[in-house]
């Protein structure tokens, strides 16, 4: 499948536009990715468990939104937008990656 930012695909038609299909991943961090990254903020750099764990959100937030296309009969997804929030705090800090985008059946 392919999927996109972009609203068109070069060199294919869009035949239909099948719906707004949606992929959501929420996903905890845990107190030592919290000490580590109070730590970075101090003596700065990056954060890599918060990296790593931005990366596997992502990653399924878009696996998401691809199972989702497919049950469409969709064969691409395309202006997709991802975003983030962080909710919690006092440690119970959640992250929230949302891919949002049209499915569509290519001509």
């Amino acid at each position: 499948m392919i999927i996109t930012t972009t609203d068109a695909i070069d060199g294919r038609a869009i035949a239909a536009y099948l719906g707004i299909v949606s992929g959501d991943a929420v996903m905890g961090t845990n107190i030592f990715r919290d000490m580590m990254a109070s730590v970075r903020d101090i003596v700065g750099g990056r954060s890599g468990s918060y990296e790593k764990l931005l990366a596997e959100a992502k990653d399924a937030a878009l696996a998401d939104l691809k199972a989702r296309a497919a049950e469409l009969g969709a064969d691409a997804v395309v202006g997709i937008d991802l975003d983030y929030e962080v909710v919690g705090g006092d440690h119970k800090t959640m992250l929230i990656v949302s891919a949002n985008g049209t499915a569509v059946k290519l001509g």
